[in-house]
């Protein structure tokens, strides 16, 4: 993984470099009119920086290979939470996707009424009991999805937990893909994100153009980090966790982002989040651009949040907490502010102590 990092760094240095060397004439053209500290800002930032970045990723993908399952059909029990209000029209065929799967073990659904007047609870109920797929309800009146997700956890009962939207299709190999990468991958993976797609992309023009962002921005990037096993982010429509990590972390956090403080909370405690492209679920999509703005807003606010609660820049990620040093010759993304998992700003803090402790010692504390 370290090689496949610096090799796509060569390359992409290298694209950057014929760019650079490429755009002079015009970098020289563009100076004459606005000098050259401007002109060299504005090509950098609209083309020299952006595609830096493209080519790593593009060059990150062409090097990713999926390690072999260890682990291809478990039988470990899961659970699937549903946190839902108002989705008595659609939580039936959410139901009937999780019964489809391919996945040999016990699967329950437990679905948490937040707060509902449309009859959800009651709908979910008699279609598990019609269905025969095993359907818990529970009901928790305090508005939010991080309250009814942390109700729902206190209630699982199995040692895995796959959080889904209400309005979110499964693939039939899904739940056993998902299950499958966590079971096989190392012990100090407590969570693995799903790939989530566009389900109603035919909608409108606004959903078409989701279809290709969910696909080619949002599940690329994700595979990338995966690759470099820095997946920043479980998302909550569907993703698969261990059970003690998330009651570990203090379940969802009240806040807008709550899947993603829970997942830098997991990776402060000393966790990796996996990604795993083949288990596949299909979400509905804001059809109109008011809706899709004010999406894209609470994405952008759960971000700051998340920055606020777990502030990433004075944590030792996980490395040298629980592992030994050479854990950090594994995790490449690290290396440009840490050593060792400790933040290159709290060296003279360390220096100072006299420390000379090659493992765990008090970093920014």
């Amino acid at each position: 993984m370290t090689s496949k990092f610096v090799v796509a760094q060569v390359l992409a240095v290298s694209w950057l470099g014929a760019s650079i060397w490429l755009s002079l004439p015009w970098v020289r053209e563009l100076a004459d009119a606005i000098t050259i500290i401007p002109a060299v800002l504005v090509v950098s930032l609209i083309a020299y920086l952006p595609g830096w970045l493209v080519a790593f990723l593009a060059i990150s993908l062409l090097l990713d290979r999926q390690p072999p399952l260890r682990r291809s059909h478990p039988t470990v029990p899961v659970t699937v939470l549903i946190a839902a209000r108002n989705e008595a029209e659609r939580i039936q065929e959410t139901i009937a996707y999780i019964a489809g799967q391919d996945y040999p073990g016990p699967i329950e659904v437990l679905v948490v009424d937040n707060g509902s007047t449309d009859g959800t609870r009651t709908v979910a109920e008699a279609f598990g009991a019609a269905t025969g797929q095993p359907v818990r309800c529970i009901s928790e009146p305090l508005p939010g999805k991080s309250h009814a997700l942390n109700t729902g956890l206190a209630a699982v009962g199995t040692e895995l937990v796959i959080t889904l939207d209400a309005d979110t299709l499964l693939h039939p190999q899904a739940v056993r893909q998902l299950v499958a990468r966590l079971l096989s991958a190392p012990p100090d993976v407590q969570a693995v994100a799903g790939s989530v797609l566009v389900r109603n992309s035919r909608d409108s023009l606004w959903t078409r153009m989701q279809e290709w962002d969910y696909f080619l921005g949002i599940a690329s990037v994700k595979r990338m980090q995966g690759l470099y096993q820095g997946t920043l982010v479980a998302q909550g429509a569907f993703s698969l966790y261990r059970t003690e990590a998330v009651l570990a972390a203090g379940g969802w956090p009240d806040a807008i982002g709550e899947d993603i403080v829970l997942t830098w909370q997991l990776m402060r405690n000393g966790a990796r989040v996996y990604y795993e492209p083949s288990a596949v679920a299909f979400t509905a999509a804001p059809a109109q651009l008011v809706q899709l703005a004010r999406q894209r807003a609470r994405w952008a606010r759960g971000m700051v949040e998340g920055l606020r609660s777990v502030r990433p820049w004075t944590s030792r990620a996980g490395c040298c907490a629980s592992s030994p040093p050479s854990t950090c010759s594994s995790r490449p993304w690290m290396w440009p502010t840490h050593w060792c998992g400790c933040p290159v700003w709290c060296w003279p803090r360390r220096a100072a102590t006299g420390s000379s402790a090659p493992t765990p010692w008090p970093c920014c504390r």
